[in-house]
This record gives C-alpha cells, sequence and structure tokens, in this order.
C-alpha cells in the first residue's frame, strides 16, 4: 500500500532505518479507552499512537508485548498530558515503564498549555529526553503557529511533528498551521479526520465528497483520508473493526484530482465561517456527554431503548 514513509527531521540521514521513518498512516487509540478493547486493536497496527491521557499505555504494552514483533518494527508514539501533575522527565519514565519498552519513536507535548512553566522551558526538557536516548523523535500536538514560533525561536531540535484536527470543515482554519510546518520542515499529524459528519451532517461536504466516492469506488471515509493525504499530512486514525482499518490502508491507492481536492477545500469553506476547531471539539464533547448520560439513564431505568 503507499502510504508512502517520511524522514522526520531530527533522526539523522539513515533513510532505512525505521527509526527515521513511519507511515503516513498510523494507528491511533483515544477513543478505544482501556481494557481489552485497545490490546486487541493495537494487535492489528504496525504503528501506535497513545498517551497518557488516554490511560490505555499499559494495554498498548501488552499488546506490543503479544504481537510478536522485534520493537524496531512498531512506531510507537505518545505524549506528555500532564497526567497527575507529573512533569515531563517523570511522565516519560512513566509511559515507557507501562508500555514496556526502553524508548518510543516520537514524544509529544499534548498541548501548548501543557509546556510549563513556558514554552522554551519545555521543549528543552523534550530535547533532553530525546539525548537521553528515551525518545527518537519529538513533536508537539494542538500547536498553533503563534506557539510554533516561540518553540522554533529557541529550539535547538525542531518540533519532528505537529499532530492537530484536519478535516475539510476546519481546514481553512489549520491551513496557516500546515504552510508553517512545511517551511519549517515539521510533519503535520492528523486526527480525526473523519469526525467531519459529527460537525455538519448532512452539510455542503456530502454532494462532492459523495460524488468523488461513487465515481472512484470508494467510501466517503476512504476519500477523506486521501485528502488528507494531499494536504501532505499524515493520518492518524483507528477503528474498532478490522476491515475498517484496512479500507483506511486502502485509502493510499486513491488518486484524488487537483479539482477533487479543491470541491472538498470549497465545501469545508462554507462551514469554517461558522465552526473553528475549538468550537468544533466543544460541539462533539456536548453530543458525547449527552450520548453517555442517555446510555447510563436508560441502563439504570432499564428503558429498553438500546
Amino acid at each position: 500500500m503507499p502510504w508512502d514513509p517520511i524522514k522526520l527531521n531530527d533522526v539523522g540521514v539513515v533513510l532505512r532505518s525505521l527509526h527515521s521513518q513511519y507511515c503516513t498512516s498510523r494507528f491511533g487509540t483515544w477513543k478505544l479507552g482501556n481494557g481489552q478493547s485497545p490490546i486487541d486493536q493495537v494487535d492489528q497496527a504496525l504503528s501506535v499512537d497513545t498517551a497518557q491521557a488516554y490511560r490505555n499505555e499499559a494495554e498498548a504494552g501488552v499488546a506490543i508485548r503479544e504481537s510478536g514483533l522485534a520493537r524496531e518494527d512498531i512506531f510507537i508514539t505518545t505524549k506528555y498530558s500532564g497526567t497527575d501533575g507529573l512533569d515531563i522527565p517523570t511522565s516519560i519514565v512513566n509511559s515507557l515503564k507501562n508500555l514496556g519498552v526502553s524508548y518510543v519513536d516520537l514524544y509529544l507535548i499534548h498541548h501548548p498549555r501543557l509546556a510549563v512553566p513556558d514554552i522554551q522551558t519545555a521543549w528543552k526538557q523534550m530535547e533532553e529526553l530525546k539525548e537521553k536516548g528515551l525518545v527518537k523523535s519529538i513533536g508537539v500536538s494542538n500547536f498553533g503557529v503563534t506557539e510554533l514560533e516561540i518553540l522554533v525561536s529557541s529550539a535547538k531540535v525542531k518540533p519532528a511533528a505537529n499532530q492537530i484536527m484536519l478535516h475539510p470543515y476546519v481546514f481553512a482554519k489549520q491551513k496557516p498551521i500546515i504552510e508553517f510546518g512545511a517551511k519549517h520542515g515539521i510533519i503535520t499529524e492528523a486526527y480525526s479526520a473523519l469526525m467531519y459528519e459529527g460537525i455538519s451532517f448532512g452539510g455542503p461536504l456530502d454532494k462532492p465528497l459523495y460524488e468523488i466516492a461513487t465515481r472512484l469506488n470508494a467510501t466517503p471515509d476512504q476519500v477523506i483520508l486521501a485528502w488528507v493525504k494531499a494536504k501532505g499530512a499524515v493520518v492518524v486514525t483507528t477503528s474498532s473493526k478490522k476491515y475498517r482499518l484496512e479500507g483506511y490502508l486502502r485509502a493510499a491507492d486513491l488518486t484524488l484530482t487537483t479539482e477533487d481536492v479543491s470541491a472538498l477545500d470549497d465545501a469545508g469553506a462554507k462551514v469554517a465561517g461558522r465552526w473553528n476547531a475549538r468550537s468544533i471539539m466543544c460541539r462533539l464533547a456536548v453530543v458525547a456527554f449527552w450520548g453517555v448520560l442517555a446510555l447510563r439513564l436508560n441502563s439504570y431505568m432499564d428503558l429498553g431503548i438500546l
């Protein structure tokens, strides 16, 4: 499958080394919770994306060990989330213990607000982890252009990646971040690429998306992933279904025309004026909250709705 490997900017020039490359499609665990589910799903992946805040690093570690794969054959990303008020040096030690490995391939600061007491100091701690060999590459998540400018101005090692929300409905908002990253050799990773339906179900994106999918004999989700690839970003996605993961991999075989990409961009821009990344996440959080509440009430009152 042509999810091409991409060389990170901070790991030397050995292009054939798995430590210096990672595929343009990666497996996230943030919606899987803990318990058996992430163990089962990680077993289907060669690249794992987790975080301290997801509370499933230990489960990911179990799956990594049970996979039977050599450590160098699995690309592992985790994130500093400030969990339990712990600092960066302490948190990485805990993450390595939970994952059962001696290093991770990519370590991210999960959000700018976690870079305490300031971005420069936090990044220096990240650079020290790299020097010690606890992490191969370092990066950030949810950083905007302003935060990236502050970081780059004092960094000895530039961030290898910036993981941000990316789909057509937020592209206009995120475009400057992607452009800044490209200028400075920072890979953009796209999370929540398939959450577009939760933003505007039946919205302006549907018509061009379904037309493209029909013409290419593909699913809408595959078209969106191909769109992300066309933007030069790395896909971070997940599913509890193996067949869906296999479908996501096949999305790399799709070739979108310039007109296809523009049509999706234009449709997404019609919603972008009303929603930005933060308001979208707030809306999704509200939907998730009421969904969980409804399920609990249904269970408590034995309503038999589901």
